[in-house]
């Protein structure tokens, strides 16, 4: 009888195994939910105290500092108390927690002592924030959700104007969403994955109804990949001038039917009369701003730098967005740069060659963002750090979309391209053209 008790157990274990495994490599949040999530939750609360109290997170009952006659004595706190926290939430890949801080303390400590408790709970990663005042969000991360950006946890948001482009460190799905941050900055070297960023999203907006606008002054080497799906294509700074200058004008249509119909932004409407949104998409840049000096040369780049403005300013209440990307945006490129990087709320860091590039994209929106940049290695391709809704940041990767992918979507959806009458005779080569 032992024997095949044994045998049984043994059968039973090796199956279980092999269950964990594939679960764990075809449905890795199930097999965190099931195996991972009790076990880290447990000792999270029954190692919170001690975990406290040596990283001073823990206040104490009596004051540290007593008076006897004419002498002060400091000692150690006595009876030292730690934070109240919430029993662990289960994420899709990991857990979170909140802390009610006692009185006089501050998120600070909470801080410098993530890293302590990654080790202490044996988990990948920890991050604090303080959502508010008297409370900090503690989030641990089980694994690397960036290894596997092309599958994020969680359902992914399919409203018009928003792109699940990748995964955040959080395991969540990487949303640009347009109606929230009308407009944004991608920054990055060669080979870091801007082009890949921009590519996957193209493919998430190619299916909306949405006009898709290119400027790549590289001769379309990039965007010219997608022309079916674009409404128009400029490929030289000529032909940027003369896009950028039809949007300005068509704004000022959108301004006027607003104000006949008393509604602030085109989406107070009625969806008949509101007109088609527009994005448009700069790749790289500088080729907008860069010049050999003639006066030809520099009166458009100064008409660029006035129509790209005027977009950002105004176009996020009549449905015009902009993306724009570069190696370097710096104000070395000219006086309109930093004027326009001011508008530009949403900001996309990726590894840069040089700090000033860094501390340009997010130095104004988070100091702390800066330095994480700066430590993407080379290795890390799509790996980068963002800046979205409230100026939070967040390390994040794109999913990886070949210039197949891209080409197979712009043809899919080329029917789909809205017809802009602005745009519809403004350059040859674009859908509408």
């Amino acid at each position: 009888m032992r024997p095949t008790l044994l045998a049984f157990a043994l059968a039973l274990l090796a199956w279980l195994l092999v269950i964990g495994k594939e679960l764990r490599q075809r449905r890795p949040e199930w097999h965190w939910y099931l195996t991972g999530y009790p076990r880290t939750a447990l000792r999270v609360v029954f190692t919170w105290s001690k975990v406290a109290y040596l990283n001073g997170l823990t206040v104490s009952r009596k004051p540290t500092r007593r008076v006897l006659g004419d002498l002060a004595v400091k000692g150690d706190p006595l009876r030292p108390r730690a934070p109240r926290i919430s029993f662990p939430r289960a994420t899709p890949n990991g857990l979170e927690l909140l802390v009610r801080l006692r009185a006089g303390q501050t998120p600070t400590p909470f801080l410098a002592a993530a890293d302590a408790l990654a080790h202490a709970w044996r988990m990948h990663a920890v991050r604090i924030v303080s959502p508010e005042r008297g409370v900090v969000l503690i989030t641990a991360t089980a694994s690397d959700p960036l290894e596997h950006p092309g599958r994020p946890a969680g359902p992914e948001p399919v409203a018009l104007l928003s792109a699940v482009v990748g995964a955040l460190e959080t395991g969540c799905a990487w949303v640009m969403d347009f109606r929230r941050v009308p407009h944004w900055l991608i920054v990055g070297a060669t080979q870091s994955g801007k082009s890949t960023l921009i590519a996957r999203l193209i493919t998430q907006l190619a299916p909306q109804p949405v006009a898709l606008v290119g400027i790549d002054c590289k001769g379309g080497m990039e965007l010219g990949l997608v022309a079916p799906r674009l409404s128009a294509l400029a490929t030289c700074r000529a032909e940027a001038v003369i896009v950028l200058g039809t949007l300005v004008t068509d704004m000022q249509d959108r301004m006027r039917l607003c104000r006949a119909a008393g509604a602030r932004s085109i989406w107070d409407l009625n969806e008949k009369e509101r007109p088609v949104p527009v994005v448009v998409i700069v790749d790289e840049l500088a080729e907008l701003y860069l010049t050999n000096g003639s006066k030809e040369q520099r009166a458009e780049a100064e008409q660029c730098s006035t129509y790209l403005l005027r977009l950002a300013q105004l176009g996020a209440a009549l449905g015009v967005h902009l993306v724009v990307a570069g190696q370097r945006v710096g104000s070395d490129l000219g006086p309109g740069v930093t004027a326009l990087r001011a508008q530009l709320s949403g900001r996309i860091c990726h590894r840069v060659n040089d700090p000033g590039t860094a501390e340009m994209a997010l130095g104004d929106l988070n100091k702390d963002a800066v330095a994480v940049a700066q430590s993407i290695g080379e290795v890390e391709q799509g790996v980068a750090v963002t800046v979205g809704d409230m100026g939070a940041w967040m390390r994040s990767r794109s999913r990886l979309t070949t210039s197949a992918e891209v080409q197979e979507a712009a043809a899919q959806f080329a029917d789909l391209t809205p017809h802009v009458p602005c745009l519809a005779s403004t350059l040859e080569g674009g859908a509408g053209a």
